[in-house]
């Protein structure tokens, strides 16, 4: 199980996060709401401790995160893997080393430097690949895909790592809605099949509402909803979002109908 409790980040006189507590048990989907601001982001770079907290704990398994430092923080970093919107990948390098590069903390630096990973490596890699349909496409430059592509090969890296706890920060926010159905079944179907306890910050609330087990809304870096998805009224999502659901649809199908416009031709 995570725990986080009482879970604060201030920059300077700016409250981020703001005594956030949430129990999540392992194999969870938990969709995370809210407008722009919200403090969606800054709590899974908590989390992931790419930052570290001005108060409060995180615990994982009993284990006392926030208080990790050197090999031990390397450790939960790889168990407790994060992709982002903009894919992070290498562009210049083939499909395959970018997924083994998820095994970097499982093996020596100098090895992964020169790639030299073994047959049984790759062979894992080729079937992780193959998950999301995507063996194909394995000795293909990065650069060479189509942005849902790009994020399905994020995935994949990440599951290499063998993680626990997978973060997605909005992972479908720069994908037009076809290729955002796509990454998100990839998200579920793990989630599903391995058990893996996912989190993922969305800006579409349509999609939280259809993929994810449990919301968790933010509101100025507090928890102002937290709960299954039927149990979020029209009301609350004004709350939320300043805005009736009838004009957050009409806000989104813009958004979608921009980003469908400059969306990469290559083939999903």
């Amino acid at each position: 199980m995570l725990e986080l409790i009482g879970l604060t980040r201030r920059f300077g006189s700016v409250t981020a996060v703001d005594h956030v507590s949430l129990s999540i048990p392992n194999g969870q989907m938990v969709g995370i709401i809210g407008r722009s601001g919200a403090g969606k982001s800054t709590l899974l770079r908590l989390i992931n401790r790419l930052i570290d907290p001005t108060a409060g704990r995180i615990v994982f398994a009993g284990q006392d995160i926030t208080a990790l430092k050197g090999k031990a923080l390397r450790d939960w970093r790889t168990n407790c893997a994060m992709i982002f919107q903009q894919f992070n990948l290498v562009q210049r390098l083939d499909v395959l080393t970018n997924v083994l590069m998820g095994l970097l903390n499982h093996r020596s630096t100098l090895l992964s430097l020169f790639k030299l990973f073994s047959a049984e490596e790759r062979a894992l890699a080729i079937r992780t690949l193959d998950r999301f349909d995507l063996a194909g496409a394995a000795l293909q430059r990065a650069d060479t895909l189509s942005g849902g592509q790009q994020q399905r090969v994020a995935i994949a890296r990440a599951l290499m790592q063998k993680p626990r706890l997978l973060l997605a920060d909005e992972p479908i926010a720069s994908l037009d809605p076809r290729n955002g159905k796509v990454v998100m079944d990839a998200l579920r179907k793990i989630n599903r099949e391995d058990g893996l306890t996912v989190l993922c910050n969305l800006h579409t609330l349509d999609t939280a509402r259809h993929y994810c087990d449990r919301i968790v809304a933010m509101r100025a870096g507090q928890v102002v909803f937290d709960g299954v998805p039927a149990h979020l009224t029209a009301s609350m999502v004004r709350d939320i979002y300043g805005m009736s659901e009838e004009e957050l649809d009409q806000a989104e199908t813009v958004t979608s109908t921009a980003i469908a416009s400059v969306a990469s031709p290559l083939a999903a």
